[in-house]
């Protein structure tokens, strides 16, 4: 009979996400997806929307310990139920289905949760406006910035791929290109409605 999995601590899981180890992020994954099951099909929801709420509340959680801005006050079991309880109010808000039981019935966890989703939800907004707007510049533009930013590549390869006849001259065209993009970017961000 094999050894029963002892329990991880929150500082463990935490350790384990800062460092990339994949093993933490799915034995987060698994620990509190029942709770989340519960809570979205007892309020108007199925499990495979529960599934899809609980994902999207992991990456949020993963997000802010990557990045190193999460401070948190309270259990990440109490941290996710509010981040995931915001995003199920707001799926059902936008199917109609939203009547307030919820708030009724769950006390206001001050958990951090709520803003930092509220600014996950912005970056979002942002990453998209920023998607448009890379589609929008054009090649060898598009593909110079995306192989700088996006997939690591260095000045030198970049210059064998685009024929520049050095790196300065790759540099200069990259930087060229980042401009317009800022320019595509803010002259787009102003014009997107309001949510």
């Amino acid at each position: 009979m094999g050894k029963a999995q002892p329990s991880i601590t929150d500082e463990e899981l935490v350790a384990g996400i800062r460092r990339g180890d994949d093993r933490a992020l799915a034995h987060l994954y698994r620990l509190y997806l029942p709770m989340v099951i519960h809570l979205v099909t007892h309020n108007s929801g199925t499990e495979d929307e529960a599934k899809d709420i609980y994902q999207e509340g992991v990456m949020v959680f993963y997000e802010k310990v990557r990045e190193g801005t999460l401070e948190l006050s309270c259990q990440i079991k109490t941290y996710l139920y509010a981040v995931c309880r915001r995003l199920w109010l707001k799926r059902l808000a936008e199917k109609g289905r939203y009547g307030g039981r919820l708030d009724d019935h769950e006390p206001y966890l001050e958990t951090g949760a709520e803003a930092d989703l509220a600014e996950a939800e912005q970056r979002d907004q942002q990453f998209a406006v920023m998607s448009e707007a890379l589609l929008r510049l054009g090649e060898p533009c598009r593909s110079l910035l995306e192989g700088f930013y996006l997939l690591d590549k260095s000045m030198q390869e970049l210059t064998a791929e685009h024929g520049y006849t050095n790196a300065d001259n790759a540099k200069n065209q990259k930087y060229k290109c980042l401009v317009r993009l800022k320019k595509l970017f803010f002259q787009q961000y102003k014009e997107e409605p309001l949510p």
